[in-house]
């Protein structure tokens, strides 16, 4: 089942081209917004599955392109992000030490909303292409063996990023939770309907050119390792988010203007434009691009704009 948002926050099943309201199916559940419906639809899914199911197949539907996609999870109480958790297509000698850090939920944005770019001395903007797993039921020192059990579903996921931030070391907090840096949908896929997560392609566009091609079988900590890990940190519960990573060596500056699209096999497209206010500019080097011309740093450095350097 893909379970969406849209217009006014009204739930929907995806129905090929179509989504149709259910939101009659769910009244009951208790909830003041669009956060607890779907956090509390999650939870008690096995109990609401026939009726969705029933609401889906008697509704006409209306067309997606006529309706304005929302968030699927607008407000999960944590965003966990995997860091450095790709092979990089075999240039890795080994995995890195598994590692992650949190996100603001307040950095959510959907299908057709902007990310902003703020006024920081950021070296560069990126955002790297995630296929993220949305959590089930309440998950505390998860066994890896167990740990696809609690996964209720997948969707395309964007961590954005406000690279080199000074002061030098003081990094995750200040580069990755800033409002609108985290894009996901347009839908959540339940994982019934995903045959093997660690074997799907993941592709990111920046107006309409490929800069991201790879696949979740280079992980370099499974699915599995990742949840028995966070879990062992802090408990998760149902609506939230951890993110897999990426492979960093497609990754190119984010600018104004742009139209970025990604697609995790299966979860259908996510598209978002950028904003930038003060209009700066970069080269449209991917990593590896920038890398296989000798240059230094690990990406492209900004051309024109405040915070250029002479």
């Amino acid at each position: 089942m893909k379970l969406c948002y849209f217009d006014d926050f009204k739930l929907g099943v995806v129905k090929g081209d179509n989504v149709v309201d259910v939101s009659a199916a769910v009244q009951e559940i208790p909830h003041i917004g669009p956060h607890d419906l779907i956090n509390g639809l999650i939870e008690k899914f096995d109990t609401y599955r026939d009726a969705l199911e029933k609401a889906a197949e008697s509704g006409g539907g209306v067309a997606l392109s006529g309706v304005r996609i929302r968030p699927p999870l607008p407000q999960p109480t944590t965003i966990d992000c995997m860091a450095v958790n790709y092979m990089e297509d075999g240039t890795r000698s080994e995995p890195a030490p598994i590692n992650a850090f949190h996100k603001s939920p307040s950095a959510i944005i959907g299908h057709g909303d902007t990310m902003v770019l703020p006024d920081v001395p950021a070296t560069i903007f990126e955002g790297e292409a995630e296929l993220a797993i949305v959590i089930g039921k309440r998950a505390s020192n998860v066994k890896a063996a167990d740990a696809m059990d609690y996964v209720f579903g997948y969707t395309n996921f964007i961590d954005g990023s406000a690279r080199g931030l000074p002061p030098a070391g003081n990094v995750f907090f200040q580069m990755k939770s800033r409002d609108t840096f985290a894009p996901i949908g347009p839908y959540i896929v339940t994982a019934d309907e995903v045959e093997d997560p660690q074997k799907l392609g993941v592709k990111l566009w920046v107006n309409g050119t490929v800069k991201q091609d790879f696949n979740t079988d280079d992980m370099a900590h499974n699915i599995a390792r990742c949840i028995e890990w966070a879990t062992s940190i802090h408990t998760l519960v149902p609506g939230d988010i951890l993110a897999t990573g990426t492979n960093h060596r497609g990754l190119s500056s984010f600018q104004d203007g742009d139209t970025v699209e990604l697609e995790c096999e299966g979860m259908g497209r996510l598209e978002f434009n950028v904003r930038d206010d003060l209009k700066r500019t970069w080269s449209r080097d991917t990593r590896l691009e920038h890398a296989e011309k000798g240059l230094e740093g690990p990406a492209t450095p900004q051309l024109t704009g405040k915070y250029a350097k002479e």
